[in-house]
């Protein structure tokens, strides 16, 4: 027995209107052959509940529909498209070449994917991680050129035959699909009867119509993977509609999706995802294709891309970010009383970074966050407004108040730019929390644009430029140095000394690059204020000065050696002079 469903009865060849239990066969024997063959006659009909069911028997075999033909002509959808679009020819490194289904996205942080089959992006040689290609091997095997993304989830089993990869940041999509200009918006659940239609790599738009439901299909995946059992329906030809060769599906199909047609047209609804159909040389034209709901169930998918508000992102500065724990700095018992509380924390989350609030300065004692360099978006501030955060009493936060009408500018201790990576929603989230108020405090117009040429804002960059710092990854901590003597402004104590301490690891060796930035504020009320100072300094100069703990790992890590006073040392003058070893 090769699968087991409800169809209509099939008598003389003929599909009749009676529903039945099918059970479909490789080849039928008769029934004194049976006992031979180790098996039995099915009877004429099964009592399901108290109900006699009748049942039907087929001749029919399956196989995954991967394999591929060489054609004189290639396409459009086989090759390189940007954007790329479903209906499109894609496949995993190891595998031949299949079709793009549909653009989907993470439910929880919104990662754009495009799903097809576990066949067609993974296969029995590949793993998670690996790289997908598009179009497929088997239509240009410049890999190198075609990157898509990587294998992210895969499923093979009774839920169905699946799997997601990611896009590319170089690689746009469009989510209609090729031939059908339909963008799916909706999972839908087929029933007999039910029209549908497709966008195949190999065979085109092809229609169909559902012939049987609730099927449980064996497939031979071949090599270690062997025999699996799929959910799944069964798509018979649409007599309305032939297709061409009267091939519904074929070889390089795998992947696409089906969707119901409505009023003679595609539909916005996906019935399910094709991975399969009849075997070789065999006359019946089908095809097979996993239940959509249970697909996006198992894949955590969705249709629908999440606003940044509701991506549930990454929680604040992550300790753990280099592989080597850094924990957040410790405010010494002098002023941990000043701290704002959330939930009874002093630690207050945003989306890659934590601070710590003080009360009576309303500016973070501290800001801890974590750059992967190797993921970073380039986004626009544009139209986001700096805002303060609703989670805390207004009365802790500076807002605009502060800065209208002089030359402070509104300046973020976590670099907006360095919070820019992860998923694009999830990046668009870190973009948008940059500007809490919490994380600004106040600079004077050309602090980024001074003599000094922009040294303070550059010093992430130059970690990454100079040193070769293991998984392009980088945690730094930063704030202000609150004195008593600061200018008053606007009722307002502005700080004139900020401090930053950047960590990586290098071959393996965590280290750590303490410096300070000194403001001149005396003539605030002047504003021709231009010299900028910065220093490189030790983790315990800054801890005297901004009255914080750093842990013991940290200052393992910091071999910087100089004179004992600040000022018996010269400021950098360039990038060059930063000491990274």
């Amino acid at each position: 027995m090769t699968s087991v469903g409800i169809g209509h009865k099939i008598k003389n060849g003929a599909r009749g209107k009676q529903v039945a239990l099918q059970f479909t066969v490789n080849s039928k024997a008769e029934p004194e052959a049976l006992e031979a063959l180790g098996t039995t006659r099915i009877p004429d009909a099964i009592t399901v509940d108290g109900v006699e069911v009748p049942t039907d028997v087929i001749e029919r075999s399956y196989q995954p529909h991967f394999r591929v033909v060489a054609e004189a002509e290639k396409p459009e959808r086989k090759t390189r498209l940007n954007p790329i679009a479903p209906g499109a020819s894609v496949g995993g490194v190891t595998v031949t070449a299949g079709t793009i289904g549909c653009i989907v996205f993470d439910r929880a942080d919104g990662t754009p994917y495009v799903l097809s089959n576990w066949h067609v992006l993974q296969g029995p040689d590949g793993q998670l991680g690996e790289n997908v290609v598009q179009p497929g091997k088997f239509d240009d095997n410049r890999t190198s050129r075609n990157l898509l993304g990587v294998l992210r989830r895969s499923h093979l089993g009774p839920a169905g035959d699946c799997a997601v990869a990611t896009i590319d940041e170089g690689r746009a999509f469009d989510p209609k699909i090729l031939e059908l200009g339909v963008t799916p918006q909706e999972l839908g659940e087929p029933d007999l009867g039910d029209k549908v239609i497709k966008s195949g790599r190999t065979t085109g738009v092809t229609h169909g119509v559902v012939r049987r439901i609730h099927t449980m299909a064996k497939i031979d995946y071949e090599g270690d993977v062997a025999e699996k059992t799929i959910g799944c329906f069964e798509i018979g030809p649409d007599d309305d509609h032939p297709a061409a060769d009267h091939q519904i599906s074929m070889g390089g199909d795998s992947g696409s999706v089906w969707l119901f047609k409505q009023n003679g047209r595609p539909s916005k609804v996906i019935a399910g995802l094709h991975f399969g159909g009849e075997s070789a040389g065999e006359v019946d034209d089908h095809a097979l294709a996993c239940l959509s709901s249970s697909v996006f169930e198992k894949l955590d998918i969705t249709l629908q891309q999440p606003s940044p508000e509701a991506v549930q992102a990454l929680l604040g500065y992550d300790p753990d970010f280099l592989g080597k724990q850094i924990d957040i700095p410790q405010l010494t018992a002098e002023i941990n009383g000043d701290a704002v509380r959330l939930n009874g924390s002093d630690v207050i989350p945003y989306t890659h970074f934590s601070l710590t609030l003080s009360k009576k300065r309303r500016f973070p004692f501290w800001v801890g966050w974590n750059i992967d360099g190797g993921s970073l978006k380039r986004l626009s501030r544009s139209g986001i407004p700096f805002t303060k955060d609703p989670r805390l009493p207004a009365g802790v936060q500076v807002g605009n108040e502060l800065y209208e009408a002089n030359r402070l500018d509104r300046g973020h201790i976590a670099r907006r730019a360095d919070l820019l990576w992860g998923s694009l929603p999830e990046a668009q989230k870190a973009n948008t929390d940059s500007f809490f108020y919490t994380n600004i405090t106040p600079q004077m117009d050309d602090f980024n644009q001074s003599s000094k040429n922009g040294l303070w804002g550059e010093l992430e960059d130059a970690v990454f430029a100079d040193v070769d710092v293991d998984d392009l990854k980088v945690s730094v901590f930063g704030g202000p140095v609150f004195q008593d003597d600061d200018r008053v402004y606007r009722g307002v104590k502005v700080p004139r000394e900020f401090w930053k301490v950047i960590a990586f690891v290098e071959r393996g060796e965590l280290k750590a690059k303490a410096f300070l930035l000194t403001q001149n504020l005396d003539q605030l009320e002047a504003l021709d204020l231009n010299e900028f100072r910065v220093f490189q300094v030790t983790l315990d100069e800054i801890e005297a000065r901004a009255h914080v703990r750093f842990p013991t790992a940290l200052h393992k890590g910091d071999h910087l050696l100089v004179p004992e006073s600040v000022a018996e040392r010269m400021p950098l003058k360039d990038l060059a002079d930063i000491h990274w070893a």
